[in-house]
């Protein structure tokens, strides 16, 4: 804004046209800018059209573009500097260090075999593990193997992944869980398999069956962050009595798979590996409706894998539990520096991420089940990791408008992990025809395990219901 004899010049914007000059107060036509002296400072104030004819002004911050006047008869305004240009300016400085950086970075290649190594007191033992090792639980007696169980085991038809002894460890004792596990009134069959990627990697998998051979549809659970699938036994059993068949599948870097403990390489991993285990399911119970429940980063891979219009027409609907589609690092400056530093340091532990005394529940008890679960990882996200969650979650915000598959997403206002606001724009935005959301006033992260968990749990057996 600039005063003058002639009166007060303005430099209006309108949507879908090209910025112009007018002087208002003055007699002098709007084409006649050239008559501003050249020594005169300019103020740019920037104005949007409202529905109706007059001009709404905008309200200036830090981050508003910065406009230049340019010479010429057309009189012209140009951006030099918007959002979208400092973002491709971030880009290819990034790109430029990681090419400088590339002979610097170490890469570990591991040999894959048939066998597990462990070392004990400096020693080697091997174990075989393939894919198809099932132990099935038995109810009642007389059958063979420990704790009632029948142990069934092919020769390898695919080389299994080697695993250091920390997966070793970490699969023992989900098998052991697994071996331990009762039934509870017997109703439901619990059964293990390992399953492998086509990247050649292991993943334990498990599932809950009904005892009635009259199954309604198929359930596939996907956990999140740190965690683990045997942590859903619980509601497992509530969607077997229900006459739902459960199975889980703990992704890359989680309970018994293979891979560094919570470290991901890429969620892309586990988005294809979602895929490939849903055609496994599909091609063992042909005509069953099936369904995916996914809770925080297991929602948003279960989102991203519906993107894929193969997957999304097989798939009855799915419901998501405080999804990870809006999460934000703890300082702008980390968007710029995560690419670098998941490149050089991708297995880095990076406390500084973590807010300290973080709730995810508001009962004690689940709280100290959950953090003394030594399959449920507890040390700081690794660098790698926390990058993956910020990528998933920012195509996932780009692309909510591409989500065509039946849902119901779920969230506590209270939630500090994901973003409530984040899920209500999921259902604004999605294409979805079905389409519910339920918003739980003060619950925090972890919904099935809060006091509440019931109605939580009731909730979701009564829309899986209603589509069956």
């Amino acid at each position: 804004m600039i005063c003058s004899s002639e009166g007060t010049i303005l430099i209006a914007r309108e949507q879908n046209s090209i910025p112009r000059l007018n002087v208002r107060g003055s007699s002098s036509p709007p084409n006649h800018a050239n008559r501003i002296p050249k020594n005169l400072p300019i103020i740019v104030t920037t104005y949007r059209r409202s529905s109706s004819s007059s001009m709404a002004v905008e309200t200036m911050s830090d981050s508003s573009s910065t406009l230049i006047l340019t010479s010429g008869a057309s009189g012209r305004v140009r951006a030099l500097f918007s959002m979208r240009e400092l973002k491709r300016l971030v880009a290819i400085i990034q790109s430029l260090i990681l090419f400088l950086l590339l002979p610097f970075r170490v890469v570990v290649w591991r040999r894959r075999t048939g066998a597990v190594v462990i070392r004990e007191d400096k020693q080697e033992r091997k174990v075989w593990v393939t894919p198809q090792i099932v132990v099935r639980k038995r109810n009642g007696t007389g059958e063979s193997g420990a704790s009632g169980c029948s142990v069934s085991v092919s020769p390898p038809s695919v080389p299994a992944a080697v695993v250091d002894e920390e997966v070793a460890v970490r699969r023992e004792l989900a098998i052991r869980r697994v071996l331990e596990d009762d039934g509870g009134d017997g109703s439901s069959v619990r059964v293990f398999s390992l399953f492998a990627t086509k990247r050649g990697d292991t993943l334990f998998t498990q599932s809950w069956s009904p005892v009635s051979p009259n199954h309604r549809g198929l359930v596939v659970l996907l956990h999140g962050l740190n965690e683990h699938s045997g942590r859903y036994s619980d509601f497992a059993k509530q969607l077997n009595a229900n006459g739902f068949k459960v199975y889980g599948i703990d992704w890359i870097g989680h309970g018994g798979s293979d891979g560094l403990h919570a470290y991901v390489p890429s969620l892309d991993y586990a988005v294809s590996d979602l895929k490939s285990f849903l055609e496994k399911v599909f091609a063992e119970n042909p005509g069953l409706p099936c369904f995916c429940i996914g809770h925080s980063t297991g929602g948003a891979i279960i989102l991203k894998a519906m993107l894929d219009p193969k997957i999304e027409s097989r798939v009855s609907g799915i419901v998501l539990t405080s999804p990870a589609v809006g999460v934000q690092p703890s300082h702008p400056i980390f968007t710029v520096l995560a690419p670098i530093v998941a490149f050089l340091l991708p297995r880095y532990q990076f406390s500084a991420a973590n807010k300290k005394g973080m709730p995810v529940s508001r009962d004690p008890q689940a709280l100290v089940t959950k953090y003394s679960d030594p399959l449920v990882f507890t040390g700081s996200i690794r660098v790698k990791t926390g990058y993956e969650i910020l990528r998933i979650a920012s195509h996932l915000q780009q692309n909510l408008n591409k989500v065509k598959v039946p849902f119901l997403v779920m969230h506590g206002t209270a939630d500090t992990v994901t973003d409530p606001n984040a899920s209500k724009r999921l259902y604004d935005e999605a294409s979805s025809s079905d389409k519910s959301i339920k918003l739980f006033d003060g619950l925090l992260h972890d919904l099935l395990f809060e006091p509440e968990r019931e109605i939580i749990a009731g909730d979701i057996v009564d829309w899986l219901n209603q589509r069956v």
